[in-house]
């Protein structure tokens, strides 16, 4: 098989910051701020009046982005 027949697909990250955005869920995840940061206004809204799904909802999105399947507004994964 020769490198024409072959394809590589890159995977697009996002231009959010991998370090900000955990930083965010760290420390403001109650109020949202890294969903507001990524792009996702509505559930950023729904966190803020929600205080983060009383800290199980920020606790959940902090897994996701240390594990790299937190995604931005457009579906792009966060740069790690």
């Amino acid at each position: 098989m020769t490198m024409e027949n072959q394809t590589f697909q890159t995977e697009q990250k996002s231009d959010k910051g991998f370090v900000p955005m955990i930083l965010f869920c760290l420390f403001l995840g109650a109020f949202g701020v890294h969903r507001f940061y990524a792009g996702k206004i509505v559930t950023g809204i729904v966190m803020l009046l929600t205080l983060g799904g009383l800290g199980i909802w920020s606790f959940i999105d902090l897994i996701m982005i240390v594990t790299g399947n937190f995604k931005d507004k457009n579906g792009l994964t966060i740069k790690n």
